[in-house]
This record gives structure tokens, C-alpha cells and sequence, in this order.
């Protein structure tokens, strides 16, 4: 695969980004693809490997050396073939995802491992750029109705793929535009919402109608989904947000990263200020982020580029190390200190082990917050891990915004899910058994079924459910399946 010798001789490199002071001036993507010769040199250091982990490193199954190869060959449309066979939309995971590919990359036992998400937006965007990808509608029609909930990259995953196989399929979304979270919670500076656009036009053209501004389980009945539709998928994420529920938590100025983030898109996509429910800005303020994943980076690089005085960012756990833990070795993804673009653009002011203990106020608005450190205590009986507060590591933080990234809890259960009475599980998610819910004819995938995840797991997802109701409403299926080769997170 590749060059035999590449992964000897050509180091690991990735797009060049704009600097921090001139990338937060806009919202614009600050990288662009790989040029054509180093796409061509990173894929030539994917090595011969026996046995190629990336493969269950990647939800999707990507069948990565192949498309290496290929492109190191310079058979550049095979190559996109080769990746659009197990991915519907490698222009969002080329941009979005974390590539716990490339963290189970032989390679990157003892080096920097392929720069694979690398090569995957550059071999897609020559692709879009080549007229390689065009509207496909299929040869032929079943005459079964599919009904989709949610719009986001499982809704539209599950979409793409019935209506491969031939099924009508509409898809329904509450908000005014298509796309979900990759609409209303990726910022603009990570992906521009002109490549959903691109896509969803395509997806038009290959016959899937879409219904937006729609709110199924109130605009839309169970009664009215079932008259109509042989099959219903429930997409809708997991939209629930973890809350801080502390004294002052309902002061002005402590709000969710999903209230704060949308608007921002909103504002982007050319909507007026005055179409904005409550809008939070975060311009001359001192703004905290409580949350350390990619919601609260995303908050970050959004304060930065509105102006905010300062911007600080809590975690509530221990700062992790440099390198994978032994706990989790080759080839399993590791918990460990990432920096991203959007810290480093408010100076990586960042605090570990900090736990917000209350907010104050002044004449009603969000003046200072309160926090406490603590450290990680295990007990010697059972094992559990707790946090125990640390006597005398109390502070005090000016702070006019705080915007909470906590994570999500699972998907809104009081509408649809509610009138057709499913069976949710530990956490509150739909309850499904081959992606079909306790309710028969109604299936589930993404977040709204797994939990909150990866774009790229939201994508499988969508994938292997269309199977299973392909499967059910045809009691065949030709759609394809990546089998049971995920690797665990541990």
C-alpha cells in the first residue's frame, strides 16, 4: 500500500492554518485542503500493515489503505469511489471528526501517524471540484413511504441510503434550515454551511423531499406518521443539555452553549438581529466556558471572534497527560490534552480540576462566579472514582457571561417518542434492538439511540439503521453493512 518506504521518509503534515489574529477576524474555514502533491506524500506513508487498525479505528469502517493507495497512484476518482462506498458525507468528517482513525494507525505506535481526515477532505473536496459526485436517484421505486426525523448527519446518513434502495423517503426538521447540529451547533469557522447546502441540494435532486420548520409529535401526530408512512426513523439527536444547578444558575449572563452557539449561525447565515430569541452576545465581556469538550472550545472560538475582554475555560476533571495512558493503549482511543484552534485563540487560559460552585449577581445581571478545586478520590472498597473539594482553593471570578457545555443527557422524550410509547434505556436514550424501538416500525439511530457521539458514529448509524429498515419493509436488503468490527472506547 502506498509507498513502501514512504512512512520512513516522508513526515506527517497536515493543512496549513491562517494565524490565531487573523482567523478570528471572520468566521470563515481557516484551512483549506492539502495541495495535490502532499495529499499524494502523506498517502504514500500508509504502510503495508498485516493487519490495519484504522479500520475498527474508524465508525464507518473505512476501508482507509485502499483509498491511500489509490491516491498515492494518482487514481484520484477510484479513490473517491473507494471512500464514498462507506462514508455518505466525508466533506463533514473531514472537517469534524477527531479521526480516532488515525489514533489506531499502526503507524502511530512509535510515530505521527497518516494524516488520514487530511487526505479524506482533500480527496472529496477534488472530487466535488471534478464533478465527480452528482444526484443518483434510483432505477426504481418500492412504493414504501419512510418518514425521518431530524435532519442532522444520522437523519440525513439514513435518508441517503433508503432512498438508494429505492424507498420514499421525507425527511422532517423543526428548524427553519436542514442540517441539525451541523447546522445550529458546528460554528462556521469549523465548516461552512455552504457545504450542507451543497450536499442537501444533491440529496433534493436524487428525490428525497424535505420538510422544514415542522415540529413532528406537535405539528404532526403519531396517527398522521403512521396513515402516511410505512416506516418512521427517529433522528433527533440528543438536544437535552446537562445543567448546573447551583445557586444563581437562573441569573442573566449563565446560559446554555446550545442557546449561545445557534445564534451565531443564525447571524452568520445573513438573519437579523431582531429574528433572534433572547440573543447573547459575547462582545467586551468576560466569558467562562464550564465544559472541556468541543461544544465548550466551539463557545471559545466564538467569543473570541465576537469580541469578548477575556476568555477562560473550566474543566471539572484533571488535566490529562501529554501521551496515551497505559489504560488505554494502542489501538484504543486516548483521553489526552488536546489543544484546539479555538484555545489557542484565547490564549489556552484554561483551569483542570475546578468545580463552579455558585454565581453572583449585581442589579440582576451575572457579576462573578465561585469555584472551588478538587482532586480525584478512589474508594478502596468498591473502586468508584468521586471528587472530593480541596479546603482553601476557593476563588472568586469576574465574569459577565457563562455559558455552559456540560454535554447533552439524551433526546427529548415528552413529543413523538412519547405518543408511540417507547422503551428508553439507562440513560434515557430510545431503547432499540437492530436499531428498531420497542414499538415496531419505528427505528431509531444516532444520538437519539447511542447517547451523545461523534458525527462520524451518527453517520454509521444512519447507515446501519437504513439497513434494518430496508430489511424490514422488504425482508431483504442490499443496502451494505460495515459488520461488528468497532473497537471499544475504553
Amino acid at each position: 500500500m502506498g509507498k513502501v518506504t514512504g512512512f520512513l521518509e516522508l513526515p506527517r503534515e497536515t493543512a496549513k492554518k491562517k494565524p490565531a489574529n487573523e482567523r478570528v477576524l471572520d468566521y470563515r474555514e481557516y484551512t483549506q485542503p492539502l495541495e495535490e502533491p502532499q495529499a499524494k506524500q502523506q498517502a504514500a506513508r500508509c504502510m503495508d500493515c498485516g493487519v490495519p487498525f484504522c479500520h475498527t479505528g474508524c465508525p464507518l469502517g473505512n476501508v482507509i489503505p485502499d483509498f491511500n493507495d489509490l491516491l498515492y497512484r494518482g487514481h484520484w476518482k477510484l479513490a473517491a469511489e473507494r471512500l464514498l462506498a462507506t462514508n455518505n458525507f466525508p466533506e463533514f468528517t473531514g472537517r469534524l471528526c477527531p479521526a480516532p482513525c488515525e489514533e489506531a494507525c499502526v503507524l502511530g505506535i512509535n510515530a505521527d501517524p497518516v494524516a488520514i481526515e487530511e487526505i479524506e477532505k482533500t480527496l472529496i473536496e477534488r472530487a466535488f471540484a471534478e464533478g465527480w459526485i452528482s444526484p443518483k436517484p434510483p432505477k426504481t421505486r418500492s412504493g414504501k413511504h419512510v418518514a425521518i426525523i431530524g435532519s442532522g448527519p444520522s437523519g440525513l446518513a439514513c435518508a441517503q441510503q433508503l432512498n438508494r434502495a429505492g424507498h420514499i423517503v421525507t425527511v422532517y426538521e423543526r428548524a427553519d434550515r436542514i442540517g441539525g447540529l451541523l447546522r445550529y451547533g458546528i460554528p462556521d469557522f469549523k465548516m461552512e454551511k455552504r457545504i450542507i447546502d451543497r450536499r442537501v441540494n444533491i440529496l433534493r435532486q436524487e428525490g428525497i423531499r424535505f420538510i422544514t420548520g415542522v415540529a413532528v409529535g406537535t405539528d404532526i401526530t403519531r396517527e398522521q406518521l403512521d396513515a402516511e408512512y410505512q416506516a418512521v426513523v427517529f433522528c433527533g439527536g440528543a438536544t437535552r443539555p446537562r445543567d448546573l444547578p447551583t445557586d444563581g444558575r437562573l441569573i442573566d449572563g449563565v446560559v446554555q452553549a446550545m442557546h449561545f452557539l445557534p445564534q451565531q449561525n443564525r447571524r452568520v447565515a445573513g438573519d437579523s438581529e431582531s429574528d433572534i430569541t433572547a440573543p447573547v452576545l459575547a462582545t467586551g465581556k468576560h466569558v467562562i466556558v464550564i465544559g472541556g469538550g468541543d461544544t465548550g472550545s466551539d463557545c471559545i472560538g466564538t467569543s473570541v471572534r465576537q469580541g469578548a475582554a477575556s476568555v477562560v475555560n473550566f474543566e471539572l476533571l484533571p488535566m490529562p497527560g501529554l501521551q496515551r495512558s497505559a489504560e488505554q493503549p494502542w489501538p484504543y482511543w486516548p483521553m489526552k490534552l488536546r489543544t484546539t484552534t479555538s484555545h489557542e485563540e484565547a490564549g489556552n487560559r484554561r483551569e483542570f480540576a475546578i468545580l463552579t460552585k455558585s454565581f453572583e449577581s449585581e442589579q440582576g445581571r451575572l457579576k462573578a462566579l465561585h469555584t472551588v478545586n478538587v482532586e480525584m478520590q478512589r474508594d478502596a472498597v468498591s473502586n468508584a472514582l468521586s471528587l472530593k473539594e480541596i479546603e482553601g482553593t476557593e476563588q472568586t471570578w469576574p465574569c459577565d457571561l457563562a455559558i455552559l457545555a456540560l454535554g447533552f443527557l439524551g433526546p427529548e422524550t415528552d413529543s413523538i417518542v412519547a405518543q408511540y410509547g417507547c422503551e428508553l434505556d439507562a440513560r434515557d436514550n430510545v431503547k432499540t434492538e437492530r436499531f428498531m424501538s420497542s414499538t415496531p416500525g419505528l427505528f431509531s439511530a444516532g444520538d437519539a439511540q447511542r447517547g451523545q457521539s461523534l458525527i462520524v458514529w451518527a453517520i454509521s448509524d444512519g447507515r446501519e439503521c437504513a439497513r434494518e429498515v430496508d430489511l424490514w419493509l422488504m425482508g431483504e436488503s442490499k443496502l451494505p453493512s460495515k459488520g461488528g468490527t468497532d473497537l471499544p472506547r475504553i
